[in-house]
């Protein structure tokens, strides 16, 4: 499987907390969990030319990794179209915190995706709410983050076709934090935990849940469908 991590890459460079906690980025974090396994990974940045998205860059891709934040505006629309299009056709995308609110997101959402939030050292435990689901597969009843950012309902997104993970707050709230999507000939999965300055990303069940959740997103292996135009695949009788 191909596997590629996109970060913009702004928060590591403008914000010292985040560079301590992820001096090599959180791509780079997140390309690590992968580390050892058969999966072929590369990671793409904002600055790059075309984002690091190029044709050849999202053809060979399997699955795409998002992670954005304070620069979703400043991504190019002919790319997400691009991401789009690639989706539709089978590529798997996992997105990740604050993509929530990534282009790419709200497009195959179709809605704001807005909610509350709020930065206060929550605790938050995620309780898996489907067992049987693979992207919860090595997971107990649940797990715990000592620290993140909360997030709160409402959240605005279209009821997931799966619910995975709903997320408790020290400060009461709750949140739908795992959330699976079929769009065209693609699986989506959102999963919400990953705040900048924690360290999410070291975490064992969030790395565990990352994994499954490529395995999970991956492309099935079938011809692509055809669209348009058709030829009859039986004779017609000739009506009178």
């Amino acid at each position: 499987m191909n596997i590629t991590i996109w970060n913009e890459n702004k928060h590591e460079k403008s914000n010292p907390k985040v560079a301590e906690v992820y001096p090599e980025g959180i791509h780079g974090a997140l390309a690590k969990i992968f580390a050892g396994t058969e999966h072929q990974v590369q990671t793409a940045t904002l600055e790059q030319p075309e984002h690091g998205l190029t044709e050849d860059v999202l053809n060979n891709t399997d699955v795409l990794f998002w992670w954005g934040h304070m620069a979703h505006h400043e991504v190019s629309d002919e790319i997400i179209d691009r991401v789009h299009k690639r989706v539709l056709e089978g590529m798997g995308l996992i997105v990740l915190h604050s993509g929530h609110f990534s282009k790419i997101f709200k497009k195959l959402m179709g809605t704001s995706c807005d909610l509350k939030w709020r930065e206060a050292d929550d605790r938050e435990r995620l309780w898996v709410v489907d067992p049987t689901h693979p992207i919860a597969e090595g997971i107990g009843e649940y797990f715990e983050l000592e620290k993140e950012e909360m997030y709160g309902e409402h959240f605005d997104i279209p009821a997931p076709d799966e619910l995975v993970f709903v997320s408790w707050f020290e400060g009461g709230e709750v949140f739908r934090s795992g959330c699976t999507y079929k769009r065209g000939n693609g699986k989506v999965f959102y999963f919400r935990p990953g705040h900048e300055t924690y360290p999410t990303y070291y975490n064992k069940d969030v790395q565990k849940v990352l994994i499954n959740a490529a395995n999970w997103v991956k492309p099935v292996d079938h011809a692509y469908p055809k669209y348009g135009n058709a030829k009859p695949i039986e004779e017609i009788s000739p009506k009178n």
